[in-house]
């Protein structure tokens, strides 16, 4: 899917299919089947989400005899809360800023 070329975490956690898998595999590693079962899509259609996850860096896979299983990948994961944390902190020194002002 040329669309998401380049999309960052953030864009791709923006689809629900997405942040489900991310979540179900928050739980620990799944096989695409596993993953279909849970959802309400193909498993043609969990594979291509994975791919763009895995684009994204934010999920890794291994060969398990004929599956394929998939898990989170910590560096991947650690970075979208990097960027959530800056920008939370970011967010909060706004705030005391307008607060002391006001003072």
């Amino acid at each position: 899917m040329a669309t998401y070329q380049g999309a960052d975490g953030w864009d791709l956690l923006g689809d629900s299919s997405r942040r489900s898998i991310v979540i179900f595999l928050a739980d620990g590693p799944r096989a695409v089947g596993e993953l279909a079962e849970a959802l309400p899509i193909s498993r043609p259609a969990v594979s291509q989400h994975l791919k763009l996850l895995k684009d994204a860096g934010l999920v890794t896979d291994e060969a398990a005899g004929t599956k394929r299983v998939y898990r989170l990948n910590p560096a991947g994961v650690a970075a979208l809360r990097d960027q959530l944390d800056a920008f939370w902190s970011r967010a909060l020194r706004g705030y005391q800023n307008v607060i002391e002002e006001e003072q």
